[in-house]
């Protein structure tokens, strides 16, 4: 299994003999390797199971670093990175030759962002170059927020864990696409809100994710436990037994409270965001036949999340 330690050190030392290593960000845990060697990028996609068809996050340690990755730097685009960077914001520009396609999966738009983390942060100071980093989790499966939830799914495929801890915002960064008519599209939603985003610049609404251009996360099923979820919505249509109960801010009175789960008592959709996937890890590990989660309120990061739900959720015909 992955030997799981908070020195940076053996980490770069690893990345730069070409390996594969999990690190933390304010997101979530990410799966990193070198993007100057493909042999190294193919090793992410082998360990997660991951389709070439699924681009990847190009992470860096400042807006600087950027440049040399993309053949056109926006000043709307610089205006963004410099006002949510470091950050969950990333931001789809043209590529340079410094890119591989693999990383792009062939596309000429690079998915660039600044994690936040202090560990990511050192990491990517002391290595010295960009790194790509998918969350470090089996291809489809539920988003690992914590060193454990890295070791649970990866740990017999790479052979270091950076632990730093729980993620402090606990959802994938928010991905933008900047138009031709100059408007921010939202690809993805993410750790920063369409009202945060809004406060800096216009937004096309109408775009907001069109699945006219690929991006991670995108995929119709992913975020998934190995147990069945369903979304609920309106009243209570079930009262079987074996059910965990994923609540936003309240228990259900008329079920057993044992198998329930509430991400925010306070009605706190950041707090929320940040437990929802330790909560579905803890409901998945649970003796349970189903999961059933209540939709959030579907504005600031309440829309993030439930697109995490529906991605996870079993699709009825």
């Amino acid at each position: 299994m992955a030997e799981i330690g908070r020195d940076v050190g053996r980490a770069i030392a690893l990345l730069k003999a070409g390996e594969i290593v999990a690190i933390p960000t304010e997101t979530v845990y990410g799966l990193a390797a070198c993007i100057s060697s493909d042999t190294a990028v193919r090793k992410i996609f082998e360990a997660k199971q991951r389709p070439f068809t699924d681009p990847l996050i190009v992470h860096v340690a400042s807006v600087d670093d950027v440049v040399p990755l993309v053949t056109d730097f926006p000043e709307m685009a610089r205006k963004l990175m410099e006002s949510f960077s470091p950050g969950p914001l990333t931001i789809l520009l043209p590529k340079s030759k410094l890119v591989s396609n693999l990383v792009t999966n062939n596309s000429p738009l690079v998915a660039i962002r600044i994690p936040a983390h202090p560990l990511a942060l050192e990491l990517l100071r002391g290595l010295g170059e960009p790194i790509a980093a998918p969350s470090a989790n089996p291809f489809g499966g539920i988003s690992p927020t914590s060193a454990v939830h890295v070791q649970s799914g990866l740990g017999a495929k790479i052979p270091y864990i950076l632990d730093g801890g729980d993620c402090g915002i606990g959802l994938e960064s928010t991905i933008v696409k900047i138009e031709d008519n100059g408007k921010i599209r939202i690809l993805r939603q993410g750790g920063i809100s369409q009202e945060e985003l809004q406060l800096f610049v216009s937004l096309d609404l109408d775009g907001i994710e069109s699945t006219e251009t690929v991006v991670p996360g995108s995929m119709l099923s992913h975020y998934a436990p190995r147990k069945p979820l369903y979304l609920m919505e309106g009243e209570l249509k079930t009262k079987q037994e074996n059910i965990g109960w994923l609540r936003f801010n309240a228990l259900l009175p008329e079920v057993s409270h044992e198998n329930q789960i509430v991400l925010s008592p306070s009605g706190d959709l950041k707090e929320a965001g940040r437990n929802l996937f330790s909560a579905l890890h803890k409901l998945d590990s649970m003796s349970v036949d189903e999961i059933w989660a209540e939709k959030m309120p579907n504005h600031g990061i309440g829309r993030a999340i439930n697109d995490r739900l529906f991605r996870a959720s079993v699709k009825r015909a």
